[in-house]
């Protein structure tokens, strides 16, 4: 490998290492610094990490988040107790740490460099706290029942966003819920809608069963060691998917956008939405996607319109974008931005939005 490719890399773990620190996870920032730090070509890991060939940015592979998520499996597995005896909560200093992550390199090396080839698969329900007031502003401005679609669904926690309560400032929505959600909240409340599911579908390349012991492992080694508010959430959440019986399709997202958006929903509003996935698709596919939701746009009509709702990185640095998109005008508004993992949310919404 150039030594120009393995700095790219190093620089790459230093600025995820930066965003798990505002994040509130301040051990995965560790494990990303000392990966830029101390990471060499001496092990096969090491080698396969310094010389990724693709993007190693979180907009891109997010590399840093895969090795970090890989090394979380390890520990909640149980297949390494060395890792798991350095690993958060426990408190041990930087190069003990160090030399127990090194040597799992080694003694895990074939389960590692495997698991390296899939992208992060996280479904943080808090993300549902900058859906809601997005669906409320779709349901209040068509007045129709929605139809869901979610593209990158994982294990459909944001998919039953409507089973959830919440507090949003000064306002409240939902019945009592195992699932209880207050964002830190900036700006107005949102529309106090009717809001009517009439439908919901998810998909997702490799979709997570919320009653499968092995999906639940695969999504919790996601979710950063020292957040045990996280995955006790998510243990929540996924509680509530496999009661109702909740599964997501297992598809391209392309191959099935297009089966969902050929079907006509006359007298309801078809919502296509997504929260931190579209990043994931490669660039090709992501135009073809956005061909395919703006031919649907260009096919919608007052009787039946169609609304695009995302939550996505968009390179400012605050938080990550709520954009929504209503046809058949085709119009496009900044909603509001939302922390990455749904801590806060600061509201503008539709009449606010200068577009």
């Amino acid at each position: 490998m150039s030594d120009d490719r393995s700095e790219l890399i190093r620089q790459s773990f230093l600025r995820q290492a930066k965003a798990c620190a505002d994040l509130g996870s301040p051990f995965t920032a560790r494990i990303c610094t000392l990966a830029a730090e101390r990471l060499t070509d001496d092990t096969r890991v090491g080698a396969v990490i310094l010389g990724w060939p693709g993007n190693p940015d979180g907009t891109g592979d997010a590399l840093a988040l895969r090795l970090a998520g890989t090394l979380h499996t390890i520990v909640r597995s149980g297949q390494d107790p060395a890792l798991a005896s350095v690993y958060s909560p426990h408190a041990v200093d930087d190069d003990t740490l160090w030399a127990a992550i090194e040597a799992a390199l080694r003694r895990d090396e074939a389960f590692i460099l495997e698991r390296l080839k899939s992208a992060p698969q996280t479904n943080e329900v808090r993300r549902s706290s900058a859906l809601l007031p997005g669906f409320l502003t779709i349901a209040a401005l068509t007045g129709k029942p929605l139809i869901l679609s979610e593209v990158g669904a994982s294990a459909g926690l944001n998919l039953q966003w409507d089973r959830y309560a919440y507090r949003l400032g000064d306002f409240s929505w939902g019945n009592t819920s195992p699932m209880d959600l207050a964002p830190r909240w900036e700006g107005p409340p949102p529309p106090d809608a009717n809001v009517e599911v009439a439908e919901r579908a998810g998909c997702d390349l490799n979709p997570l069963d919320p009653s499968s012991e092995d999906d639940r492992l695969r999504l919790f080694s996601y979710i950063w060691a020292d957040q045990q508010d996280r995955l006790d959430r998510t243990v929540a959440a996924l509680e509530m998917a496999t009661e109702s019986g909740l599964k997501v399709e297992k598809a391209d997202a392309i191959d099935w956008l297009r089966k969902r958006l050929t079907t006509p929903h006359p007298g309801t509003t078809h919502v296509i939405y997504h929260t931190i996935a579209w990043q994931y698709l490669p660039p090709a596919l992501k135009s073809e996607g956005e061909a395919l939701i703006a031919e649907a746009g260009d096919r919608a009509t007052e009787a039946a319109p169609l609304a695009r709702l995302q939550l996505e990185a968009d390179g400012k640095p605050e938080g990550a974008a709520l954009l929504l998109t209503l046809w058949p005008t085709g119009e496009t508004r900044e909603i509001g931005r939302a922390d990455f993992h749904g801590r806060w949310v600061k509201w503008v919404g539709w009449e606010g939005s200068t577009g």
